[in-house]
Order: C-alpha cells, then sequence, then structure tokens
C-alpha cells in the first residue's frame, strides 16, 4: 500500500465521518423502504412485502450498530484529544533539568 495514498479510516476523524455518512445512507434508504412497505401492504404479493418488512428489520439492526460504532469513534476521539492535551500540558509545566 502506497503511504501517500488516502483512505477513509486514515484517522479517527475520517473513519467518524465515513460511518455518519454511512448511517445518514441506511437512515434515507429506510424511509424508501417503509413507503416502498406502504405501497406492497394492499397487494396481491404478500411473500413481497413480508420480505420488504424483513429488510427493514435488518436495517434497523444495521441502524444501530451504526450508530453505536459512531458512539464508540467519538470516545476514542475524546480520549485521544484528552492524552495529548494531557502530554502537552506536562511538557509546559515540566521544569528544566538542571546539569
Amino acid at each position: 500500500m502506497n503511504p501517500g495514498s488516502q483512505t477513509p479510516f486514515d484517522s479517527i476523524e475520517d473513519a467518524h465521518d465515513f460511518m455518519t455518512l454511512l448511517a445518514q445512507t441506511v437512515f434515507e434508504t429506510k424511509l424508501d423502504l417503509e413507503a416502498d412497505i406502504q405501497k406492497e401492504l394492499g397487494s396481491n404479493f404478500p411473500r413481497r412485502a413480508e420480505a420488504l418488512k424483513l429488510t427493514l428489520y435488518t436495517l434497523n439492526k444495521l441502524d444501530f450498530h451504526m450508530n453505536r460504532s459512531r458512539r464508540v469513534l467519538n470516545d476514542l476521539r475524546i480520549l485521544r484529544r484528552l492524552l495529548f492535551e494531557e502530554r502537552t500540558l506536562s511538557r509546559l509545566t515540566a521544569r528544566p533539568r538542571l546539569l
């Protein structure tokens, strides 16, 4: 892999942004699917409506896991910032060594 190439997961922030976009896409897909289910409820194809309901159930599970993953990434970002701030503060408050 080329070290200069960028991927969506080069940093925690990039991964969080990617997960946010993916969660938004899942949410929009759920809205579309709910509309499709409403159209199919009165049709002569009950198996299609059941398949759409199963798909919606699966998307709801994915949405749950996406939101959870975003929270975990956010926690990691906060922890990393705290660690870097502590390092910065400890460097600033450290006394110079005498020879």
